[in-house]
């Protein structure tokens, strides 16, 4: 039997940037070890499958898999996958929103446009979000090789993805990290994290942003572009007292290190909601065979 398939950049409007996402059209009867089989197949970090949702107010059920197990919420997936049932036509936004069902939740989605001018934005589930220990951040520092801003103390931040998020001085400290993938696995192995997203503030007085997340526990070395850490970057600026009162929208930029160039715009009112959103372009159209 063949499905409908699509490969999906997201944060990105040109091809072969931001971020691909496998979109498998219609999962239905697929049992979980097919589903986590043919997310191993396609080797991306995430790959999904929509389905009919089980809640009478969502568009559509939304399972998350990466090549070894699966997600409860993912950033790009969400957009990547919006972008791709929408271009197929399975449903239509209602009032300007999508509202996907997934193993967070309920995850609406605002639809601004249409075709290569769409822009999506979802709102962050809600955070948990805890300090890291001075000794953890000690740890880190020789993990990432580079100083943190330690006046903004690196914490832990759950919206399904468990990131640590950590302030780097300057963006060119942060394009110059390597860190040291084996110590960092063992790392996110010891805190139960998905990896750590590391930022700067691009120079002057923008608010905006330069972002690099590292995943390699989960076989992600870099992210090219990470939705959920970019999210968790909004909580943590929220936290630390790192926006204006009230909140504030700003641009981050990531990939640049693995030649992806990501655009994500990042908004954070002021009852600290998190909303984050992106263009998405499709690069591959076709079936997979199951």
């Amino acid at each position: 039997m063949t499905r409908a398939y699509k490969v999906v950049d997201a944060f990105s409007s040109d091809p072969f940037k931001g971020n691909p996402v496998a979109v498998v059209l219609d999962g239905t009867g697929l049992s979980d070890s097919q589903m986590q089989a043919i997310a191993g197949w396609t080797n991306l970090s995430e790959t999904t499958f929509v389905l009919p949702p089980t809640k009478p107010q969502a568009s559509y059920l939304l399972r998350i898999f990466t090549p070894l197990h699966e997600l409860p919420f993912a950033g790009h997936p969400t957009l990547g996958s919006a972008h791709a049932v929408l271009e197929a036509g399975i449903v239509e936004p209602k009032n300007g929103k999508l509202v996907q069902e997934c193993g967070a939740g309920l995850v609406d989605i605002d639809v601004e446009g249409a075709g290569a001018n769409r822009l999506l934005t979802l709102s962050l589930p809600k955070a948990k979000v805890a300090t890291l220990p001075g000794q953890d951040v000690r740890e880190l520092e020789g993990i990432l090789g580079t100083q943190i801003v330690w006046e903004a103390q690196p914490a832990t931040v759950d919206v399904g993805p468990h990131w640590l998020i950590a302030q780097i001085p300057s963006v060119e400290g942060l394009l110059d990290l390597r860190p040291d993938m084996g110590r960092l696995s063992e790392f996110s192995r010891r805190l139960s994290i998905t990896g750590v997203t590391a930022f700067a503030f691009e120079s002057g007085e923008s608010p905006n942003i330069e972002v690099r997340t590292f995943a390699p526990v989960v076989t992600v070395p870099e992210d090219p572009v990470c939705g959920s850490g970019n999210g968790s970057v909004a909580v943590f600026r929220a936290l630390r007292g790192l926006m204006p009162e009230g909140g504030i929208e700003y641009q981050a930029s990531q990939g640049r290190c693995v030649g992806r160039d990501g655009k994500i715009a990042v908004r954070i009112d002021a009852s600290e909601a998190v909303f984050v959103g992106g263009h998405c372009v499709t690069t591959v159209d076709g079936q997979v065979k199951v």
